[in-house]
């Protein structure tokens, strides 16, 4: 996963132009720093500087270990935008050079999920795939696996109610995407699109077979991921790439219930 530590070469950038040198300390504090470490720094004629401030953080900082630097940076990072979110496009550009971005406010690593893409997806599941983003970056797997198919929960239910499939809790997991993506009318759709691009018939039919397959596998791999790994408390053992796989299973699945 990318380094916290790049991140936090963006955010100290907007943490230090854009608060005063009061407002830089009480941030840091309600971050976890240890403020009675900057206590010799007072900004007064011939005292501390800002950029005094922001080096002495720095030091600090560096003798975290990576999970409490992670946390501190995602504090920080989330009371910038909370004071000022003015600063969210400057900042979003600057972390996206660093492999990093914002969706509803949380700091999460573009190589989990790019909330770019979160438009062109149904909406009741952008909470739950944001959440799984921000529990796989704090290292909460059970809990990843949970919002991920908890994203997919969410958008089959719609899809039941509104085409009167019946009670969506009756089905299984795998069950419910298989319903849903056929009263959806995805694979058809799928057929169209790709006959629209010039593709012949025969290739058509064995790629809608071979992608309706994937999916039905994908979400039987949810399934059994959210039975032996999803647990809301983290107490389940995980397997870390598991965990990136599902929230990528969900993501697609979610796309290809997405409204015509």
């Amino acid at each position: 996963m990318t380094q916290i530590a790049q991140a936090w070469g963006a955010i100290r950038a907007t943490l230090q132009t854009s608060f005063s040198f009061s407002d830089i300390k009480i941030i840091v504090g309600l971050a976890g720093l240890d403020v009675t470490l900057l206590g010799h720094l007072v900004q007064r004629p011939g005292g501390a500087y800002k950029g005094q401030l922001i080096s002495e953080i720095d030091q600090v900082l560096h003798e975290y270990d990576e999970d409490a630097k992670k946390r501190f940076v995602v504090i920080v990072a989330e009371e910038i935008l909370r004071r000022a979110p003015n600063t969210e496009d400057s900042m979003v550009d600057n972390l996206s050079r660093l492999g990093w971005t914002f969706a509803n406010n949380t700091l999460i690593p573009i190589e989990i999920f790019d909330p770019s893409e979160l438009s062109e997806l149904p909406a009741e599941a952008h909470n739950d795939l944001v959440m799984a983003s921000q529990r796989l970056r704090d290292g909460d797997l059970s809990g990843a696996i949970t919002f991920a198919c908890g994203a997919v929960d969410s958008t089959t239910a719609r899809i039941y109610a509104e085409a009167e499939l019946g009670d969506h809790t009756d089905a299984s997991f795998q069950e419910r995407c298989s319903r849903a993506l056929e009263a959806r009318g995805a694979f058809p759709r799928l057929a169209d699109e790709l006959r629209e691009l010039g593709w012949e018939d025969l290739d058509i039919e064995q790629f809608k077979n071979n992608f309706k397959g994937a999916l039905n596998h994908g979400a039987n791999v949810m399934q059994k991921l959210r039975s032996k790994m999803g647990d809301v408390h983290g107490t389940k053992p995980v397997l870390k790439p598991l965990v990136f796989d599902s929230l990528k299973w969900a993501e697609l699945i979610v796309r290809s219930l997405k409204d015509i």
